[in-house]
């Protein structure tokens, strides 16, 4: 566990927001077959888990995006439109098959949620994937808001996810924090008045302790115990 004062941490939070992808879960598998099925229907070349693990972050437009630039095949303006288009139906057909729950994120939110800390999940990824998968793996009833990128007019890093999974909650920024894996979850934290926590071992192509987080941990699992040690430190 490592910390720094960018943010004044709360010593133990009414609300904790979670990033899905990377944080929660570990999508890329999921997210990497669909980028080749429609990649396949353009007669490109299909990517690694890794080469597109590198391209998640910012929302399924720009994942579209980067992965035609990567293949040598821009698009942009109206086309790239019609490919995010196309793009939907087949993310929505890969969101469970693949995927795995991140280490400690099960025990971290029933730690969580038996202490009475209210939690969201504030997510680039549509608010009906987001759903659809956190149903899957049985998370949704500890869970007080699941709010997507579609819900908002600016995803992350700005800091409208989670200003409004805040307000859901009916909690005040001062007693929240984000917990996440990138430089986004970093930036979106910060800009909604929140610290930010980061989880080693996520999408991030950068190391965590050079993304300005507040508190980086080796994973979920410590994440409890580190906010505890937090509040007897205060």
């Amino acid at each position: 566990m490592t910390a720094s004062s960018a943010t004044p941490l709360v010593s133990m939070p009414k609300a904790i927001l979670f990033d899905l992808d990377g944080t929660l879960i570990d999508s890329a598998p999921d997210i990497t077959a669909a980028v080749n099925e429609l990649l396949a229907a353009h007669h490109l070349q299909p990517f690694s888990v890794e080469k597109v693990t590198a391209m998640v972050g910012d929302g399924m437009p720009k994942l579209v995006e980067r992965a035609f630039a990567a293949s040598g095949a821009p698009m942009l303006g109206k086309a790239l439109e019609d490919v995010v288009q196309e793009m939907t139906p087949i993310y929505l057909r890969h969101l469970t098959a693949r995927s795995r729950l991140m280490p400690g994120a099960r025990e971290a939110l029933a730690q969580f949620h038996l202490m009475g800390i209210a939690m969201a999940v504030a997510t680039n990824k549509p608010q009906r994937a987001a759903r659809e998968v956190l149903l899957h793996f049985g998370l949704v009833d500890m869970l007080g808001a699941i709010v997507g990128g579609d819900a908002v007019s600016h995803k992350k890093p700005a800091p409208d996810l989670l200003l409004l999974a805040l307000e859901r909650l009916r909690v005040d920024p001062a007693d929240a924090i984000m917990v996440g894996d990138s430089k986004a979850d970093v930036g979106s934290a910060h800009a909604a008045g929140v610290p930010a926590v980061l989880i080693r071992g996520g999408y991030t192509q950068v190391p965590v302790e050079e993304l300005g987080a507040d508190l980086v941990c080796n994973s979920l699992f410590d994440l409890p115990a580190a906010l505890q040690a937090l509040r007897r430190a205060a």
